[in-house]
């Protein structure tokens, strides 16, 4: 993307991610604030842009801690899973419940996916002519 790019990028994600929590939980009297949506929407382009990459995870197995590498796609999925369940859970609750907005997340991470065509650099792949060379000639 570039440094300004990505900028643009992480700034319109964020806001995107606050119209989304705003819209989908318009009656919440929580403020929300924070980057995480527009982390959101980064996490949402990486997945788009390197489904195949590794991430080292740390699970808890028992007490035990084990080091994974895990897809990106399998990681991210999963984190994006458990934002639309919990966002889907706080709307069915009768009590407000305060701290996470998830649907931010859920706004940021998607909206990163659509706006990644918008904002990423065309390939710089040279195509070289073919070098054959004959001795002959």
């Amino acid at each position: 993307m570039g440094h300004v790019r990505f900028m643009i990028f992480y700034f319109l994600a964020g806001i995107l991610a606050n119209i989304t929590y705003f819209v989908i939980d318009i009656h919440s009297k929580i403020p929300e604030f924070g980057a995480s949506g527009a982390i959101a929407g980064v996490m949402g382009a990486y997945i788009l842009m390197f489904p195949r990459a590794r991430i080292l995870t740390l699970i808890f197995i028992f007490f035990f801690p084990w080091f994974v590498e895990l897809p990106a796609f399998v990681f991210i999925g999963y984190w994006f899973l458990i934002q639309l369940v919990a966002g889907t859970l706080t709307l069915a609750s009768p009590i407000s419940q305060g701290g996470t907005a998830w649907w931010a997340h859920v706004g940021g991470f998607v909206s990163g996916m659509v706006m990644l065509p918008l904002f990423r650099k065309p390939s710089r792949r040279k195509s070289y002519p073919d070098e054959t060379y004959h001795l002959n000639e």
